[in-house]
């Protein structure tokens, strides 16, 4: 709810502070005084475009302060939050615009974008004026309006369909992805499958790379290595020598040491430890020639073996070249490919089950869209009646409402409708868009009518500005006018600026805008008339002159309100 509004400096308003309450308030006050001043106040706090010519003459700048009791979870709070402002029980809106026309504002004491006011403002105030009709403006906001007075019946069919159509559109982007990617798939597969094919040709094996490349080094110097190991060989035990002498090799001699030994040992100690040292090296050197002589024999000097190694070890060479640093990795590559090809091979399955799920998918869609149009026009009907209703009350009895819920030819988040609320403004008329079929003063008591139909069922926006909503309506007509407000106003906050006291009769609250003029500034202020001041303004706006018969018949027009002379 707007709680108030400062103004200082706007047009012929030096400074005024408006309060307001809930229910019904009215702005009165002669033609010139401001009335619709206040109005354009409210519509820069809510980001309507600022112009030079609004700051006072003689000011540097123009201020419009307002106060709204919004709950805690109103999208309102939340955007405001969003973007930084402080939100305790109340958010304050303030718009400054300067001499020169630059305008600043803030939202909840933050600085913001003056874009951030017109998110607000939608969630904050309906305003209802000649030039003001954003809620028609967009042709969503007509099917939103229908979809909200549909209530839970309509939003159950709603979700249905919302929940069908994001099923649909998930299955149908994976199958797209997938058919997009299908020659990269294939591309993909195809070099898998071929170094798949190279490794169980080769079939290497764990650790295989380093083992023959051990081998290669034995078999490609095989004869150094039987040459060498054969010499050691002799060397120990002991062989023939050149000149035909024989050599009993080290082994002999550690025997012959051992027998100077035996023989003198059994007299020292000491001695005794030395031969049992020297019998053990005979054992290890005997061990070590024993060796050799296994090692000169099985040194092998297989040509055909080597050039097997090698190949093999190229072959794997081929392959560590294009998969891995070592025949380990090359392996670990072939496990990762092997699982990837399945995963590819898997993926035209998955586009057969895709393309049978999205056509059940589309069946399911197509017939839950044609469930919301029914529904949609079945609550159109109704929507389309309870406003044509209302306008019979406010001297439009010959307009009649026609709420078109047409297929759009595709299907979107919301459906396939394209909703429009038509009008016939007269008999016989073709209904046309509401938006282009009623003038300026008809389509305020349009939206009046369609805000009274809808305002239990919606119930989204707080305050309802309605500017020159009379226009154009006098008498019983008039009394009819201020008795829908007054309607609308049981569920919501309205601010009515009105000519007429028929309207203004109904009022919770009535605020006058005076003008003063002292012969050089003209001021112009905004007061609460309660009692005999509220008689004396009723009285005014029936004659333009306060007499005793204006005055009785103000009286008894808040008799017949059931409001007598109070506030």
């Amino acid at each position: 709810m707007l709680q108030e509004i400062r103004i200082q400096d706007l047009g012929i308003i030096d400074e005024s502070l408006i309060e307001f309450g809930p229910g019904l308030t009215v702005l009165t006050g002669e033609t010139g005084a401001g009335k619709t001043m206040v109005v354009t106040s409210l519509g820069l706090l809510l980001g309507a475009r600022s112009e030079t010519g609004l700051v006072r003459e003689g000011a540097d700048r123009a201020v419009v302060e307002g106060v709204f009791d919004v709950a805690p979870d109103h999208p309102a709070t939340v955007r405001a939050t969003e973007a930084g402002g402080d939100v305790d029980e109340s958010l304050v809106l303030v718009r400054t615009v300067q001499a020169e026309g630059r305008s600043r504002a803030h939202v909840g004491g933050r600085s913001a974008p003056v874009g951030v006011l017109g998110e607000l403002g939608e969630h904050l105030v309906a305003v209802h004026g000649q030039a003001d009709q954003w809620r028609l403006r967009r042709p969503e906001e007509h099917r939103e309006l229908l979809d909200a007075f549909g209530g839970a019946d309509l939003a159950d069919v709603r979700t249905a369909y919302e929940s069908v159509y994001a099923a649909h559109a998930a299955a149908r982007a994976e199958l797209e992805s997938l058919r997009a990617a299908a020659r990269e798939r294939a591309q993909e597969l195809d070099l898998l499958t071929r170094g798949l094919e190279r490794l169980e040709a080769v079939e290497p094996q764990a650790g295989e790379d380093e083992s023959l490349r051990v081998e290669d080094e034995r078999l490609s110097h095989a004869e150094e290595l039987r040459r060498g190991s054969s010499e050691a060989h002799d060397l120990l035990s002991g062989g023939d020598e050149a000149d035909g002498s024989v050599d009993d090799g080290i082994l002999g001699s550690l025997a012959r040491a051992r027998s100077a030994l035996a023989q003198v040992s059994a007299n020292d100690p000491a001695l005794a430890d030395l031969e049992t040292r020297l019998t053990e090296i005979s054992h290890l050197v005997t061990d070590l020639a024993a060796d050799l002589s296994g090692y000169v024999a099985d040194v092998d000097l297989d040509p055909g073996r080597l050039e097997w190694v090698q190949e093999r070890r190229a072959a794997l060479t081929e392959l560590t070249r294009s998969y891995g640093d070592s025949v380990d990795d090359v392996i670990a590559w072939g496990e990762r490919a092997a699982a990837r090809a399945v995963e590819l091979e898997g993926d035209d399955s998955r586009i057969e089950e895709l393309e049978r799920r999205t056509d059940e998918l589309e069946a399911e869609r197509t017939q839950a869209a044609q469930d919301l149009t029914q529904e949609r026009r079945t609550v159109a009907d109704a929507l389309a009646e309870r406003i044509s209703d209302e306008l019979s009350h406010l001297a439009m009895g010959s307009a009649r409402v026609v709420i078109a819920v047409d297929p759009a030819g595709r299907l979107g988040p919301h459906g396939g409708d394209d909703v429009e609320i038509g009008l016939a403004a007269n008999v016989g008329s073709t209904p046309r868009s509401v938006s282009k079929a009623a003038s300026g003063g008809e389509l305020s008591r349009v939206m009046l009518a369609i805000e009274v139909a809808t305002a239990e069922a919606t119930g989204t926006v707080p305050t309802f500005v309605f500017d020159e909503v009379d226009a154009g309506v006098g008498g019983r007509a008039a009394l009819d006018v201020g008795a829908r407000l007054a309607a609308l106003a049981r569920s919501a906050q309205v601010i009515v600026v009105t000519h007429l006291a028929q309207v203004a009769a109904h009022a919770d609250h009535h605020l006058v805008v005076s003008k003063a003029d002292d012969g050089h500034v003209t001021r112009s202020g905004v007061r609460r008339v309660e009692g005999d001041e509220r008689v004396t303004e009723l009285a005014r706006m029936l004659a333009g002159t306060v007499s005793d018969a204006a005055l009785e018949h103000a009286r008894d027009l808040l008799a017949e309100r059931g409001q007598s002379a109070r506030a």
